[in-house]
């Protein structure tokens, strides 16, 4: 076989990150494998949706923490354009906090950063053989969590938050104020208020100021905003 066609072959990966040293340091990880190529690299949600259409890719690895759209707005926005395309979600977040998110939002996997890269590209090749990859610690709960059995994760009352809620949550634990998040998450301000709202009572917090002290102790011990 020619060394052509070895290379039509390999599974083409996109890139989605907003750190430049980690898209060229996942590039070469995956260019080190015989059957992976990084076809493409985007540091946002918006240049990775221009690039699916040229690039073809076979799999997208990307990151949950973007400017603009974050990881769980691409996935969604990838869903609607092209349903089949697998995604991997790579983060520096705990597990606890996403997987579910993601798997919900249409991804297809989810490993955290520290894992390295051999389990990387161990994920990247269940993803693409058609399973979905999480760790085995957290397959169990969200076994129990899909079949039923478990209505949601209960370990934090942050789990009760939707999608963008949890998304504007973690903007005022980073000290992002309500014109700040309207403008960063393209919303209207009432909208951010209303979301504001709505994540006092989930939380079952009183005023304003016990809300952002609340975000800001929450974004501290999850290491936000890094």
């Amino acid at each position: 076989m020619s060394k052509k066609s070895v290379a039509q072959e390999k599974k083409r990966i996109l890139i989605v990150d907003d750190h430049p040293m980690m898209r060229q340091g996942l590039a070469q990880l995956i260019g080190a494998e015989p059957d992976l190529a990084a076809c493409g690299e985007a540091e946002n949600a918006e240049r990775a949706l221009d690039m699916i259409g040229v690039l073809k890719p076979d799999i997208v690895l990307a990151d949950i923490s973007l400017s603009g759209k974050n990881g769980l707005e691409l996935i969604k926005c990838f869903q609607a354009i092209q349903p089949n395309l697998p995604i991997l979600v790579i983060s520096m977040h705990d597990e606890s906090l996403y997987a579910e998110r993601v798997l919900r939002a249409g991804g297809r996997g989810y490993i955290m950063k520290q894992e390295g890269g051999k389990k990387l590209m161990l994920a990247i090749r269940q993803v693409l053989d058609g399973k979905i990859y999480v760790s085995e610690k957290m397959a169990a709960d969200i076994l129990e969590i899909f079949s039923g059995r478990r209505a949601g994760t209960e370990s934090s009352p942050v789990e009760k938050l939707t999608d963008r809620e949890f998304e504007v949550f973690q903007l005022l634990g980073q000290g992002k104020g309500t014109r700040d998040i309207a403008e960063k998450l393209h919303l209207s301000i009432k909208t951010v208020e209303v979301h504001r709202a709505n994540i006092k009572a989930k939380l079952n917090l009183k005023s304003s100021p016990e809300l952002i002290r609340y975000a800001v102790r929450w974004s501290e011990s999850q290491g936000a905003g890094s």
